[in-house]
């Protein structure tokens, strides 16, 4: 027997609890509708409260922005902000070179990794710091 199944995943390593989701109402005197997100659709959004775990308030938790100017066409302009690494990768006999890049606009988890042969040509700016 595999174990049980919670939120897409098997055994007794799946999450218990998933959240935090906003309480939308109380529908009895023991139960409450709760925000689910698309990813959940499948599961019914109404819940006992012993399924219900109360909020422990973290720093972490809080979402920041960050304000981006919008063109009328609905449209931003990207640049690539700084280097935020550099890595050379072994493919057969050859060595290719990589930057990670930090984008405007964007926070540290969307940084991507480009060719850096690439990126010196379209934006040599970025290298002036580094040599």
């Amino acid at each position: 027997m595999r174990g049980v199944k919670r939120f897409g995943v098997w055994g007794k390593l799946s999450p218990r609890y998933v959240g935090p989701f906003e309480i939308l109402e109380q529908v009895g005197a023991v139960a409450y509708k709760v925000a689910l997100p698309p990813r959940l659709a499948g599961v019914h959004d109404v819940f006992h409260v012993s399924n219900l775990r109360k909020y422990v308030h973290n720093s972490e938790h809080i979402l920041s922005y960050i304000l981006i100017e919008i063109q009328e066409d609905m449209t931003y302009e990207e640049f690539p902000a700084f280097i935020v690494d550099r890595e050379v990768r072994k493919l057969g006999n050859r060595e290719i070179s990589y930057v990670k890049i930090h984008w405007s606009n964007h926070d540290d988890r969307e940084d991507t990794w480009e060719l850096e042969n690439v990126m010196r040509e379209r934006h040599p700016h970025l290298f002036e710091e580094l040599e």
